[in-house]
């Protein structure tokens, strides 16, 4: 049975084999995250060039731009007013939402930019198997 494309990509997996795990380790953890450099299944590797992974940043940023407009429209339904009395509140609402989504966007931008906009790496059924 393939495995879905969703699943690969919420599960941080290989784009070319969809069972290999990208990174070490949970997205939240006191150590620090790091990509594995081979996929352990296919052996895909995950930096196709060096500096590859920079492009994420692009990503990284369009996520967080969504995430700071989200925090900030949330906290306006929940407060009900834009005084500038409150600015405070919106500024540490967003900045605190940031660092929490922090390990997620760093994360889920290099998963998004292997499996979505990269055109060299398709997926191959014949290495979808256990």
């Amino acid at each position: 049975m393939a495995t879905s494309k969703l699943y690969a990509i919420t599960h941080a997996r290989c784009p070319r084999c969809r069972r290999g795990r990208m990174f070490q380790g949970p997205a939240y953890s006191f150590r620090a995250q790091h990509v594995n450099e081979l996929c352990s299944h296919c052996g895909l590797r995950f930096e196709i060039e060096p500096g590859y992974f920079y492009a994420a940043m692009y990503v990284s940023y369009a996520m967080s731009t969504a995430e700071m407009v989200a925090l900030g429209v949330l906290t306006y339904l929940v407060t009900g007013s834009i005084e500038y009395e409150q600015i405070g509140l919106y500024i540490g609402v967003v900045l605190g939402g940031m660092l929490l989504l922090a390990p997620f966007n760093f994360r889920y931008s290099r998963v998004i930019l292997l499996h979505l906009l990269t055109p060299k790496v398709k997926y191959n059924a014949a290495f979808d198997t256990e």
